[in-house]
């Protein structure tokens, strides 16, 4: 029997698509000295949680969301008024966002995008500094989407941390795809890598156990909220 379930997913696709897979199972990151991390699956495809919401607070539109995965906060952003686009390399992420009522495109933050310059805030939360491996080099690129009066919202690791390796999605089942290039970065490291590429640290804030930080271009008239404004 086919499921709109299995209509969604591709056993082909990029191996991020297993940890797309509602309902079936904790998915992990396996890293290639052996460890396991688990992935907070179970979030990306409910509403947004309190931390989330703080995010959501510091957002003017129009957003880029990068890795948006199934399309929570493009989808929160839009019920509020804000316009928000995701973009995921995933197909199946793409699918579960626009099916849900968000706009996405399946594409890499690497490749051309639209409003490239224009856009007032990117999200970069659940992970996604780790994308491509090279943080300097993703951070570098999201900087020349925003705005000169932009900001990044980056979510880091709780606990100071700078790593950079190949890694794969796996599920209980033995299901996994090849190793790819990720990194995990906490507050200092990305404090340090803001300052070499012209980027000033604007606000930073814990929720529960999640830490995030907003960036913008040194000397730009920055002009995203921080919560106590709102």
């Amino acid at each position: 029997m086919t499921t709109d379930e299995d209509e969604l997913y591709d056993a082909d696709e990029d191996p991020y698509a297993l940890a797309l897979r509602s309902g079936r199972g904790p998915v992990y990151l396996r890293l290639v000295d052996g460890r396991r991390i688990r992935m907070p699956v179970h979030r990306w495809h409910e509403q947004p949680t309190v931390a989330d919401k703080t995010v959501l607070e510091r957002c003017i539109g129009p957003v880029l969301d990068v890795g948006c995965g199934p399309g929570r906060m493009c989808r929160a952003l839009l019920s509020r008024g804000v316009f928000a686009l995701g973009v995921d390399i995933a197909p199946r992420a793409v699918a579960l966002t626009t099916a849900q009522g968000g706009l996405a495109l399946r594409r890499s933050v690497f490749d051309r995008l639209p409003a490239e310059r224009g856009w007032k805030t990117v999200l970069l939360i659940d992970g996604n500094i780790g994308i491509g491996g090279d943080p300097q080099g993703l951070l570098r690129r999201c900087g020349g989407l925003i705005a000169p009066t932009g900001c990044l919202v980056v979510e880091v690791e709780l606990h100071d941390v700078e790593e950079r390796y190949n890694a794969r999605f796996e599920n209980l089942q033995g299901q996994s795809g090849p190793f790819f290039p990720w990194a995990r970065l906490g507050r200092r490291a990305l404090n340090s890598i803001a300052a070499d590429l012209a980027l000033s640290v604007t606000d930073q804030w814990s929720s529960g156990d999640r830490c995030f930080a907003t960036l913008a271009h040194q000397g730009s008239s920055f002009d995203c909220p921080d919560a106590g404004r709102r």
